[in-house]
């Protein structure tokens, strides 16, 4: 490239960014580091006097510092964590030679680029993650409620032990129990409530968002998806035109097996771990269920559990085919039709 530019590889930490500035010579212009702090960083970009390229490895940080420098930058561009790391594999490591690395990559046309998706997007995204965080929290409640019983040789209907009215009436019968350990049951279900209310109003937002409506409900035309199905497909997917076929799609969804190959012989292994967790726990969740409403899938689990013999699989088979269903769905926005000729 012959344009005049500078090229920054910005290697982030948690509290402070190292950076290496280069022309397309490789020569060094700059190194150094500076705070993640919204002050500091903007006062570090107006400092920039040369037109700048930027790369930074995609982490939990990225989205603040992308959306600051992003506007003095020529392009930004956001990278693949485990390609950089394959690519760059050395010995011996730092953060002023990661930044330089970075920065090479950029000047050679080398940086493994990843998705950045939009500031809304990744808004939303982080709602619906918080929501997840408050079921899991409202899990570990529940757990403790029935951990203090069976200390205590409580028993309890264990189906029931969660619904409101049975739970109250069922304290009421805890005589022989310690007082302490009552207590203990009335701050867990204060708990457990708020953490089961608190997601069910984000859920709600999140339905109600124009950003999000009309999509969310075009996906939930398929039978067996639920609104946390649609939404986290719509949010963590982001733009569907991004991948090229549905090979993509599964393996970003890590709904495929990882391959190891040698000799001449490839031998398939457990589900990639290179992937989009959420979507992954989100599809198989749903396809443990799907089937009961859906016919197509159901079909799918039969003839996949008939082959194999392995529940797991059957699973798996009929996650792949409901991610090509609402791949589907979302390129064409159109609500699904079964075409599945009658039998």
């Amino acid at each position: 490239m012959n344009q005049p530019y500078h090229y920054i590889g910005l290697d982030i930490h948690k509290r402070t960014v190292a950076f290496c500035e280069k022309r397309a010579d490789g020569k060094m212009v700059a190194s150094g580091t500076f705070s993640t702090d919204h002050p500091s960083v903007l006062e570090w970009a107006k400092e920039r006097s040369t037109p700048w390229v930027g790369g930074m490895e995609a982490t939990l940080f990225t989205g603040h510092l992308y959306d600051v420098l992003e506007p003095f930058a020529i392009d930004l561009q956001v990278g693949h964590p485990l390609r950089i790391q394959a690519i760059t594999s050395a010995k011996h490591k730092n953060d002023r030679k990661d930044a330089e690395t970075l920065a090479d990559l950029l000047r050679c046309d080398l940086f493994p680029q990843c998705h950045m998706a939009a500031p809304l997007v990744r808004e939303l995204r982080r709602i619906l993650r918080y929501r997840n965080f408050l079921v899991r929290q409202a899990v570990k409640m529940k757990n403790k409620t029935t951990g203090l019983l069976m200390e205590v040789g409580a028993v309890y209907d264990a189906r029931r032990i969660h619904q409101h009215g049975y739970f109250e009436e069922f304290l009421g019968t805890l005589d022989e129990i310690p007082h302490s350990v009552v207590e203990l049951l009335k701050t867990t279900r204060v708990g457990l409530e708020l953490f089961q209310e608190a997601q069910k109003k984000l859920v709600k937002a999140l339905l109600e968002h124009e950003h999000l409506g009309e999509r969310v409900s075009r996906l939930m035309s398929i039978d067996g998806v639920g609104e946390i199905t649609a939404l986290t497909w719509a949010l963590e997917l982001d733009d569907p035109s991004r991948f090229s076929n549905i090979k993509r799609v599964v393996s970003y969804c890590g709904l495929c097996s990882g391959q190891n190959e040698s000799a001449g012989k490839s031998k398939s292994g457990p589900l990639s771990k290179q992937r989009n967790p959420h979507l992954q726990t989100v599809l198989i969740e749903a396809a443990k269920l799907a089937p009961r409403w859906n016919a197509q899938l159901a079909r799918v689990h039969a003839a996949e559990l008939e082959r194999s013999g392995n529940r797991n699989r059957a699973t798996c088979a009929v996650a792949r085919k409901l991610a090509t269903y609402l791949m589907a769905v979302d390129k064409s926005r159109l609500p699904y039709e079964d075409r599945t000729p009658a039998r």
